[in-house]
């Protein structure tokens, strides 16, 4: 069975740092690009940043250029969003998700249930 599991949010002030990780399990990891977005209330949901199969190609939304980092330890089956210099704009639900392309400008089919992070003094 196929599936996304996310931890690493919380209450976080601003300025600060969090570190979100996205567990992978049911299929070929290794295979497949994995996407982070976001959605605030009363807000749709925008895509935060992308990293392809191999690695070789990350992206990033304008609005977390800079301050946010994605990577991948295949060996462990998990995505990571590295999150400095918080704001409280950045205040969203953050999602995980995964298509078998492999590629970031691909629709992605699998998406994990979601972890709150909240940015406030």
């Amino acid at each position: 069975q196929l599936q996304l599991v996310e931890s690493g949010g919380g209450l976080v002030q601003p300025g600060g740092s969090l570190r979100l990780s996205c567990v992978a399990s049911g299929f070929a990891f290794d295979y497949y690009a994995y996407g982070w977005f976001r959605q605030a209330p009363g807000k749709e949901r925008e895509g935060v940043s992308c990293i392809s199969s191999r690695g070789s190609s990350r992206n990033y939304a304008d609005s977390v250029k800079g301050r946010f980092t994605i990577s991948r330890d295949n060996a462990k089956n998990t995505v990571y969003l590295y999150m400095n210099s918080l704001k409280p704009e950045d205040t969203a639900v953050y999602y995980c998700a995964a298509n078998p392309s492999g590629l970031c400008d691909h629709d992605m089919d699998y998406w994990g249930k979601g972890t709150p992070v909240t940015v406030s003094s």
